[in-house]
C-alpha cells in the first residue's frame, strides 16, 4: 500500500509560523543624485527593508535571478556596529521564511540560491529551506574557513573549541525540470606545481608524473569492440614509442627539472590501473597486440560525457596513462595543479579582509575572493545576481567587476555610507584590492547603476484615524504603485490617457483621484475598442457609474487595497520585536467612504466633464 507522501513530510514549527503580514507592492523610486556611471545601466542599489523591497521587485523580476546569495544576520546574540545580531528563535526564522519564499519566486528555474551562516542557526535554516525550495532541490552544504584559529580572531569560548567554519547551504528552484539545474560550472582551486611536488616529498609522499612519452601519435587502426551499452570502441596499435625520465632528460639537455616539466609539460605522464569497465573490456580483447594500445570512444558520463576522447593504455596489465595536463595548467611562466572545487573552501584572504573596498565593515564583510567562487561556480557573464543583504556591497562590488548584472539590497545607512562610496570606486577604476587583480584582464572600471528608495506606503491615517492616500503620491507614483497593485505593468500612452499600464493587449488599467461622473465614464467607454477591457481605480465614483459597461470595472481607493495589503509598516527587518501579522480592520473606511461618496455626488457639478483632466 502506497504511503501518501505528505505523512513523510518533515518540517519546523514555531511560534506564528504561517502568519505572515500581507506584504504592500512598494514602487521604487530613482534618486538620480545618487544613481552612478553609466545611466543606461541596469544594475540596481536599493535602501530600504528587504521584505518590502523584495515583493517590490517581484512583479517585474519573477523567475529572472541566475544566482541569489545571501548572509543574513547570524542571530549570534551579539551587537555589533551596524546592526543587532540577537533575536528570539521563533522571530528570527519567521522572518527568514518570508524572505526566502520571495527569494523563491525571483529565481530562474535553472537557478541557484546560496545562504551563509554559521551553526547559530544553519540547521534550522536547512529545514525551512527544505520545505520552501523542496528537499530534492538541495544541492550542497559548503563549509568556509572564515577565520584563524590562533589568537583572538579564532572567536572561541570558554570550554569551546574556536568557531572558525561558517556553513553556505545551497540550493536550486527546480533540480528535475528541462528548463531547471543542469550543472555549476567547473571550478578549481589552484597552487603552484612544484610547491606541491616539494611539499609531497617533504611529508615523504611519492609524486608520481615523472616520464615524458612520445611517438604515440604513429598508430593503426586495429579493430572495432563494444561497450556494455553495444556502442563502438575503436582500438588502435602504437609502436615507434619512447619512454624517458624526466631528471634524465633534464641532464642530457643540461637544464633544470622545473624547466624539463615546462619544455615537456604535453607529454608527462603516469600509469595507473584505475578500474573502470573500459579498461577490463580492452584487456580482455587486447591481449595479443602491443606494448602500447589506444582507444577512441564516447563516453556516457562524466566530465567528458557525449564527446569522443582518446585513451592509452600500456603494458600487459593495460595500464591507463594519465597525463599530467589533466590536472594541471600553465599560467604564462608557472605551473598550476588544479584540484576540483569540492564542499570545504579555504584560502581566502582574511588577514586583509578589513582593507577590501576601502570599507570598514567589522565582522560583517565576507571576501571578494569567497563571492568571485560562488559567482564562477553558478553563473555566467550577463547573468543576474541578487543579493538582499548587502552590508558592506561585496556581492555588487563583485558581480560588477565579474560582468555580471546585479540588484542589491540595505537597510541600514551604509546603503549610503558603505555601497554607494564602494560601488563608486569600482565604476572608477580606483578599487585596486580584492579581485581586481585575480581577473583576467584586470578590471579597469566602467558601468554604472541606479539607486532606488522604497516609495512611503500609500495609505495612512490622518487625524480621525481614517485611512487616506499619502499626500506624497503625485498622480503618476498613485498611478503606478495602483498598477503594481493590480499586476499591470505601468507604461503610461502617449496619447490615450487612460491606458495607463497593461496586463495583455486589451486589458488597461487608469487610476485617479478625481471623483469619477457618469459623464466622465462615457467619455471614456467611446475611446474604447469593443476587445478593450478596463480596470478603473478611483477615490469615488456615482453609483450610477457601477456596471454601466460590461468592460469596465471600478473600484475604490483605499478599500480595495486595504482588503488585501497591510498598510502603514516601513520596517519588516530583523531588528524588531515581534513579528508583524495581518491586523487591519476596513469597517471604518467603509463608514468613511459611504459619506465621501455623498460629500463628492453633492458636488459633482462642478467635476469637470473634461476626460483628459481626470489625471491631472
Amino acid at each position: 500500500m502506497a504511503q501518501n507522501k505528505n505523512l513523510q513530510k518533515l518540517e519546523l514549527t514555531w511560534i506564528g509560523k504561517g502568519k505572515e503580514p500581507k506584504l504592500e507592492p512598494r514602487i521604487l523610486i530613482e534618486n538620480p543624485e545618487y544613481s552612478y556611471g553609466d545611466p543606461n545601466a541596469e544594475n540596481i542599489l536599493i535602501h530600504g527593508d528587504n521584505l518590502l523591497a523584495l515583493k517590490a521587485l517581484e512583479q517585474d523580476y519573477a523567475g529572472k535571478v541566475k544566482c541569489i546569495y545571501i548572509d543574513p544576520p547570524y542571530n549570534t546574540g551579539n551587537a555589533f556596529e551596524h546592526y543587532d545580531d540577537g533575536l528570539e528563535h521563533s522571530i528570527w526564522l519567521n522572518l527568514m521564511t518570508q524572505r526566502l519564499k520571495i527569494l523563491k519566486k525571483l529565481l530562474k528555474e535553472d537557478g541557484t540560491i546560496f545562504v551563509q551562516l554559521d551553526d547559530n542557526e544553519i540547521a534550522y535554516c536547512r529545514v525551512i529551506m527544505d520545505e520552501i525550495f523542496g528537499r530534492n532541490n538541495f544541492i550542497n552544504q559548503v563549509s568556509v574557513k572564515m577565520k584563524q584559529t590562533a589568537g583572538a580572531s579564532g572567536g572561541g569560548e570558554d570550554k569551546k573549541l574556536k568557531k572558525n567554519i561558517e556553513y553556505i547551504l545551497i540550493y536550486t528552484k527546480n533540480i528535475d525540470s528541462t528548463s531547471g539545474f543542469k550543472k555549476f560550472n567547473d571550478v578549481y582551486e589552484e597552487e603552484d606545481l612544484f610547491e606541491v611536488i616539494q611539499s609531497m616529498k617533504d611529508n615523504g609522499k611519492s609524486w608520481k608524473y615523472t616520464r615524458i612519452i612520445t611517438g604515440l601519435e604513429n598508430r593503426k587502426f586495429i579493430k572495432d569492440i563494444l561497450d556494455g551499452s553495444g556502442e563502438i570502441i575503436k582500438v588502435y596499435e602504437h609502436d615507434g614509442v619512447i619512454i624517458k625520465p624526466l631528471n634524465l632528460i633534464a641532464r642530457e639537455e643540461n637544464i633544470n627539472i622545473e624547466d624539463a616539466y615546462k619544455k615537456y609539460f604535453d607529454k608527462v605522464f603516469r600509469d595507473t590501473n584505475a578500474q573502470s569497465s573500459i579498461r577490463t573490456r580492452v584487456m580482455d580483447s587486447c591481449s595479443d597486440l602491443g606494448e602500447f594500445v589506444s582507444i577512441d570512444y564516447i563516453p556516457k558520463s562524466g566530465k567528458n560525457k557525449n564527446k569522443m576522447v582518446t585513451v592509452y593504455y600500456k603494458g600487459n596489465n593495460r595500464d591507463q596513462i594519465a597525463w599530467l595536463k589533466d590536472i594541471a595548467v600553465k599560467r604564462g611562466t608557472r605551473l598550476v595543479k588544479l584540484e576540483k572545487l569540492g564542499t570545504y573552501w579555504d584560502g581566502f584572504p582574511l588577514n586583509n579582509l578589513t582593507k577590501e573596498g576601502g570599507v570598514q565593515f567589522p565582522n560583517g564583510k565576507k571576501p571578494e575572493l569567497l563571492l568571485k567562487t560562488v559567482l564562477d561556480l553558478a553563473s555566467n557573464e550577463g547573468d543576474l545576481i541578487l543579493d538582499s543583504f548587502a552590508g558592506s556591497g561585496t556581492t555588487a562590488a563583485v558581480s560588477h567587476k565579474m560582468n555580471r548584472n546585479w540588484i542589491t539590497i540595505e537597510l541600514g545607512e551604509h546603503a549610503y555610507t558603505h555601497c554607494l562610496p564602494r560601488l563608486k570606486k569600482v565604476i572608477n577604476g580606483e578599487d585596486n584590492g580584492g579581485i581586481t587583480t585575480y581577473l583576467k584582464p584586470a578590471w579597469q572600471g566602467g558601468g554604472g547603476f541606479k539607486f532606488y528608495t522604497l516609495a512611503p506606503s500609500l495609505l495612512k491615517k490622518d487625524k480621525f484615524n481614517n485611512w487616506v492616500i499619502s499626500e506624497e503620491y503625485n498622480p503618476d507614483m498613485l498611478a503606478a504603485a495602483m498598477a503594481k497593485q493590480e499586476g499591470f505593468v505601468y507604461q503610461p500612452h502617449e496619447s490615450v490617457f487612460w491606458k495607463q499600464g497593461y496586463s495583455s493587449e486589451q486589458d488597461f488599467i487608469f487610476t485617479t483621484t478625481q471623483f469619477l461622473t457618469v459623464q466622465q465614464l462615457e467619455a471614456i467607454a467611446e475611446g474604447m475598442q469593443p476587445e478593450d477591457s478596463l480596470l478603473i481605480c478611483c477615490k469615488a465614483f456615482q453609483q450610477e457609474c457601477q456596471n454601466k459597461f460590461k468592460n469596465i470595472t471600478i473600484k475604490k481607493i483605499p478599500l480595495l487595497l486595504l482588503e488585501r495589503c497591510e498598510f502603514g509598516k516601513d520596517d519588516y527587518s530583523l531588528n524588531i520585536v515581534n513579528v508583524p501579522f495581518e491586523h487591519e480592520d476596513t469597517d471604518e473606511v467603509d463608514d468613511f467612504l459611504e459619506e465621501e461618496d455623498i460629500d463628492e455626488e453633492n458636488n459633482s457639478e462642478e467635476s469637470t466633464n473634461n476626460a483628459k483632466t481626470l489625471f491631472d
